[in-house]
């Protein structure tokens, strides 16, 4: 098929979307199968479905590692696991104003969501308690949406969050129901649907991704795209695995930047109006072709992330400005 021809194909697949017919499975596998040599023209159809619904906007986020390392979980990609061997920093939770310090940096790099991340398989009641103290006073004193990510919840955990202003909870399935095994065995696939649904009962928007190249299959990224349609979410974070060293899947290495887009691609077709984020990797993965990537997607991490670092918030800056787009400035309400 010619160049041309395959470019019509996208564009109509991207009206359609637009017009509101639900891709099949088979377009989707198709996005992940697109020849490297016509990624421009699935990428532009991309953007015309991003331009639609969030214009030129980009949306940052600022995550804080509240609680590091220690976890019983045996999640295979994770540094902090307890099956990991990564010589991260190890600490219990950080006190209120090293997290509320979190939050003013957030807002200084135009952040305008501040994620609280906490390792382990899911908190206590006192620890649910330090979160809401401290996200009372950040909705106070700064006003910035709030996401947490606090492991698998229980309903009064979750009625107590969202009372305290907690605007969103995330937990992302990571991969498909079945891969998951393969990935971690001290909890569920039904686990993790089990806590979104609490957080979702409780009043909470929904937070929900994946990590690309843990030795997944493309059946298994589209099985994760429809899974998450049917769960509603407001965001998705796509991540890329960084093979960490001292973790089970250190030795992973199976992403090119253009992996990375069509990745992209696939999500932002299967959930148009959804906040798309180019999460961890990012700058691993998709190095020089970053700014790409917010064809397809309309948000981004500023800053580190859990235990590995990223570009500079500057360079970010720098970035989004390049492609003469805009970021969503704390107090305007986003289309996402």
């Amino acid at each position: 098929m010619e160049t041309t021809a395959l470019k019509t194909v996208w564009s109509e697949l991207a009206l359609q979307v637009l017009a509101g017919r639900v891709p099949s499975e088979q377009n989707l596998h198709e996005i992940l199968a697109c020849p490297d040599g016509e990624i421009l023209s699935l990428l532009d159809a991309a953007y015309q479905i991003r331009k639609a619904h969030f214009g030129n906007r980009v949306q940052l986020y600022y995550l804080k590692n509240a609680k590091s390392g220690l976890c019983p979980e045996d999640c295979g990609y994770c540094s902090q696991s307890k099956v990991s061997e990564a010589p991260i920093e190890k600490y219990v939770w950080l006190n209120e104003e090293k997290l509320f310090a979190g939050a003013k940096q957030a807002a200084e790099n135009q952040a305008k969501t501040y994620c609280i991340v906490a390792s382990g398989r899911g908190p206590t009641d006192r620890e649910i308690e330090h979160v809401v103290k401290v996200v009372k006073r950040i909705k106070k004193e700064l006003g910035l949406h709030i996401c947490c990510c606090l492991g698998l919840l229980k309903q009064e955990q979750a009625r107590t969050l969202a009372e305290a202003g907690v605007d969103r909870i995330n937990h992302n399935l990571n991969t498909s129901r079945d891969y998951y095994e393969t990935i971690c065995t001290t909890h569920t696939y039904q686990d993790r649907l089990d806590t979104l649904r609490v957080a979702s009962d409780a009043g909470m928007e929904l937070c929900s991704g994946i990590i690309v190249g843990m030795g997944e299959t493309d059946a298994d990224l589209v099985s994760v795209a429809m899974e998450l349609s049917e769960l509603n979410v407001k965001s998705i974070p796509v991540n890329f695995l960084t093979s960490i060293e001292g973790t089970p899947l250190e030795n992973v290495e199976e992403l090119t930047p253009l992996r990375c887009l069509k990745a992209l691609c696939l999500f932002r077709f299967m959930h148009p109006a959804t906040e798309i984020r180019i999460a961890g990797g990012r700058e691993v993965h998709l190095r020089s072709m970053q700014a790409m990537g917010l064809y397809p997607a309309n948000s981004i991490f500023v800053s580190d992330y859990l235990t590995t670092t990223g570009q500079s918030p500057h360079e970010d800056v720098e970035m989004i400005k390049d492609l003469g787009f805009e970021i969503v400035v704390q107090g305007a309400e986003s289309a996402g």
